[in-house]
């Protein structure tokens, strides 16, 4: 792949890439030490505001995949890869942060090298990298990556293979993330919704998607015992998502028992579990709406 020249400026990349001296050893060196203020800027900038401490931890490959659940691999071939959304590394590279800024002086040599050659406009080669949802992580080419970065050049020619999850991802995927994400992925197999299901059923405690399985399962065995008919799982998580979510989350939202920025699925486990607390009862019918709507004035 034939890199394009260094931006100089009124190009988009201005903010970038300082204007080149016309020396390419000389700029690299500078394009290095400017990557590491950047780094070190953001870390303090990260925790100023509070930001979690892996806010700018390179994601691990294997975690991820782990927690997504792989289901399968497809050779997408030569694409051209947006920089912004590769987060991640397959070999755990303790040399780069998140935004693939250096965070030691380690790649130095490698780094400036080749950041002279891109700017005396020699070819470099496509990276070679895994998608996973929006997200992007690379087997080979770390320092191709962090030199583009760099440089304010926004993609590259990569060889991409896309790994199939059961769980999706992401560009803003966090390791603080993964715990979450396996709990959805265990929910979904357990749970296999239809696709509209899978956008609005969201929670946002692990443990709460083993709770809600659960609520899903009983459901599902007392409607098989009402119908007589045996159900497989997907047949019993489209039931449940079409009777009972949809129509209990509108008539819970329009009886005033959600809040205004509650989202849905997890007002509909706290109603449904403090339904159960309270009344013993499976039902959703105005008495049950009454009493959970007094339960809640109490307090």
């Amino acid at each position: 792949m034939s890199a394009d020249p260094v931006p100089k400026g009124g190009d988009g990349y201005a903010s970038a890439v300082p204007i080149t001296t016309g020396n390419p050893a000389a700029d690299a060196a500078d394009d290095f030490n400017r990557a590491r203020r950047q780094h070190v800027v953001g870390r303090l900038a990260s925790r100023l505001r509070g930001a979690p401490a892996d806010v700018d931890v390179i994601l691990p490959f294997d975690e991820v995949v782990l927690a997504l659940g792989q289901r399968g691999l497809r050779d997408l071939g030569l694409r051209m890869v947006d920089l912004d959304t590769v987060v991640g590394t397959v070999d755990r590279t303790r040399d780069f942060d998140r935004s693939f800024r250096p965070i030691s002086n380690r790649p130095r040599q490698r780094f400036e090298r080749l950041a002279a050659a891109i700017r005396r406009g020699e070819p470099i080669d496509p990276i070679d990298v895994y998608r996973v949802g929006e997200a992007h992580f690379v087997r080979d080419g770390h320092h191709r990556v962090a030199v583009a970065r760099a440089l304010g050049i926004p993609s590259l020619e990569g060889h991409v293979t896309e790994v199939l999850t059961a769980a999706g991802a992401d560009r803003e995927l966090r390791l603080h993330d993964l715990p979450l994400k396996g709990s959805e992925r265990l929910f979904a197999e357990r749970v296999p919704l239809p696709a509209e299901g899978r956008t609005r059923v969201r929670l946002g405690d692990p443990d709460d998607y083993g709770t809600l399985a659960e609520n899903v399962e009983a459901w599902g065995f007392r409607a098989m015992q009402d119908s007589g008919i045996l159900l497989d799982r997907p047949a019993v998580a489209a039931a449940w998502f079409t009777d009972e979510y949809v129509p209990v989350v509108d008539l819970l939202r329009e009886a005033g028992l959600i809040g205004r920025d509650e989202p849905e699925t997890e007002a509909y486990l706290r109603l449904a579990n403090e339904r159960w607390r309270l009344l013993r009862t499976w039902r959703w019918d105005e008495d049950v709406i009454d009493r959970l709507r007094a339960s809640r004035s109490k307090r």
